[in-house]
């Protein structure tokens, strides 16, 4: 295994260092952790991830009707 110096903000490293204490492990695992998930997630592209989520819920209107309706205000011509 390879070590690495990383400078993080104090901020950060508090919280690294609470999240530790928290999950009974190093700071150094939680760091290892991130990384692997990180690597793990594969296409950076949210957009094509996010696509869909909303799709089945009922409380949630057609966006073309939504724009519609909120433009009826506007003078087209």
């Amino acid at each position: 295994m390879t070590r690495i110096l990383a400078d993080l903000p104090e901020d950060d490293v508090k919280w690294l260092d609470a999240q530790a204490a928290e999950q009974g492990k190093s700071r150094a695992q939680l760091l290892r952790e991130a990384v692997s998930a990180y690597r793990a997630e594969g296409s950076r592209d949210w957009i094509s991830k996010g696509r869909g989520y909303w799709k089945d819920r009922p409380d949630i209107g057609d966006s073309v009707t939504y724009q519609r309706a909120i433009r009826a205000d506007r003078d087209c011509a």
